[in-house]
């Protein structure tokens, strides 16, 4: 079974920088892509960004122009480099990767953003 392990959640204050880390304990077979969703208290989780084996990126409008999410060659690790954090983007932030075979998550870390 595939694990992922996340890193680099802090509190920070607002228009601070943080960068996560994902890294899998191993191989994806039929890695298709990589993410970061996040959750806030009371609302549903959400989609931050997300990288695909081409190369091709997604961001949310929320943290586009703000976030950039990176990948290791190998396709084992996903990155989220965040600037300009607002208090908004606190939330736990959870690592995804999508295979051809299943889906996997990561257990999640905390990002808060003080005002």
């Amino acid at each position: 079974q595939v694990q992922l392990v996340e890193s680099g959640g802090d509190l920070v204050q607002a228009g601070g920088s943080l960068r996560l880390s994902c890294a899998a304990s191993r191989s994806i077979v039929g890695i298709r892509a990589m993410g970061w969703y996040r959750q806030a208290p009371d609302k549903q989780r959400e989609l931050v960004a997300a990288i695909y084996s081409s190369g091709s990126t997604k961001y949310d409008d929320s943290v586009a122009g703000r976030f950039a999410i990176s990948r290791d060659k190998a396709f084992n690790s996903v990155y989220l480099q965040m600037n300009s954090l607002k208090p908004e983007d606190t939330a736990v932030y959870y690592c995804k990767a999508w295979s051809s075979w299943s889906d996997y998550w990561g257990q999640g870390i905390q990002v808060t953003v003080s005002s």
